[in-house]
């Protein structure tokens, strides 16, 4: 049950959005606005204590969505007792030189959290965002201390909440086809839910049209740059992407439909993909990704725009698949970090550094965020895959010259690895 604060704090948001004169809500009306501050605000409670897949807090939040899709009237799909869910198992090895896990090994038990809108089409969309997060820290956790729950609001109460204010929205602007709404758990360890979906689907593959993904989209910035992957994955992406007049945003595109988010699975199996992204941020991985960080106005564009872009993308029959470049695959094998965060939405030359993490080569050599790498060594940085490649030239204790551009001048600074 929320408070009385929590009600009024959510209340206040809500009405100083709505009055902001900037605020373009194009087809978002102000209850699913206020049901957005209320689902991020929840699921990124300490009640939730971090929501990690086979935890008590994954559970709490679990049947919240199902709350959440049962007032939304969606239905459970699963041959099983709880239908909304879908359970799967993941045995951790417990000596990581064993090549197979052996039956002592611990077991962890998730549960994708799976609604359905049944419009009686011969297609169906899924519209997908992961719920689970890093619990205490641990493994994954970019924050050095004692344990400490991570909420987890932009990564990924942000998507979650948004994919309920989608199932809201469908309900009373129906489309053509059906849509299966899926919370995924398991995506912080290695997509263990979306794997296991693709799997073990309760509709045949073949039936789905295309799979929209939300992974981090509440900390919109100023420039308003909004990053969508998968944009080949299919003829029409580009042009219905570009169509949308309103809600305007700064467009950061990438073709491939392999990246570190769910729609990854969906892709390899064939089926034409869009994932939605803010950008990584300082409090990406650490506790302080906290609800009172969330531009919400922000997120409330984009929910609007994502609703056109499915609106239209209906209206096209069956998409055509189209198997697109694998850029991680040419990824290089580096043995040394800087140590920062890279700026995923930058589109200049260079490479932009969105964040610093302490005492790592980057920090101790006076580099900060806002820094643009633009040499390393003798090595020319142009872009993200050129400051990997440069990467992978040196060696741990080594030290290079690395020239960065701080507000217009040029920089060198010494880093050793």
């Amino acid at each position: 049950m929320m408070t009385n604060i929590l009600k009024l704090t959510i209340l206040l948001t809500v009405v100083g959005l709505l009055s902001c004169k900037s605020t373009q809500i194009v087809s978002i009306d102000s209850q699913i606005l206020a049901d957005v501050v209320e689902d991020v605000t929840i699921l990124s409670s300490d009640e939730m204590e971090g929501r990690e897949t086979g935890t008590v807090g994954e559970e709490k939040a679990a049947e919240y969505i199902v709350g959440r899709y049962k007032e939304v009237g969606l239905e459970g799909i699963m041959e099983i007792e709880e239908s909304f869910y879908q359970f799967f198992q993941k045995r951790i090895k417990s000596n990581p030189h064993e090549t197979e896990p052996n039956p002592n090994d611990p077991v962890i038990i998730g549960r994708n959290v799976i609604g359905y809108k049944n419009n009686n089409a011969k297609h169906t969309i899924i519209i997908g965002a992961h719920y689970d997060h890093l619990g205490y820290g641990g493994e994954g956790s970019l924050y050095v201390g004692p344990p400490a729950i991570h909420n987890g609001a932009d990564d990924n109460a942000s998507g979650v909440a948004a994919m309920l204010a989608l199932a809201e929205y469908f309900n009373t602007h129906p489309i053509n086809s059906n849509i299966l709404f899926i919370a995924f758990s398991g995506e912080e360890k290695g997509l263990w839910g979306s794997n296991y979906f693709v799997d073990h689907s309760p509709i045949e593959l073949v039936d789905f049209n295309f799979m929209v993904n939300m992974d981090m989209i509440g900390r919109l910035n100023e420039d308003r740059q909004l990053a969508i992957y998968g944009v080949g994955t299919t003829p029409v992406w580009n042009k219905i992407i570009h169509s949308i007049k309103s809600p305007k945003f700064k467009y950061s595109i990438q073709e491939s439909g392999v990246g570190p988010s769910d729609h990854t699975s969906f892709y390899l199996e064939g089926i034409p993909v869009l994932h939605f992204f803010t950008g990584q941020h300082e409090d990406y991985h650490r506790p302080s990704d906290d609800v009172e960080k969330i531009n919400f106005e922000g997120l409330g564009d984009i929910i609007s725009y994502i609703s056109q872009v499915i609106t239209i993308a209906d209206k096209k029959g069956k998409l055509t698949y189209v198997k697109t470049k694998d850029e991680s695959t040419e990824a290089p094998d580096f043995k040394v970090t800087l140590g920062v965060i890279p700026d995923y939405l930058f589109d200049g030359k260079g490479m932009r550094i969105d964040g610093v993490r302490e005492d790592r080569p980057a920090s101790n050599a006076g580099i900060i965020k806002g820094d643009i790498v633009k040499e390393m060594g003798h090595l020319k940085i142009v872009d993200m895959m050129s400051y990997m490649k440069a990467l992978s030239a040196f060696n741990p204790g080594e030290t290079v010259k690395v020239k960065v551009e701080r507000e217009g001048k040029s920089i060198v600074k010494d880093v050793t690895f």
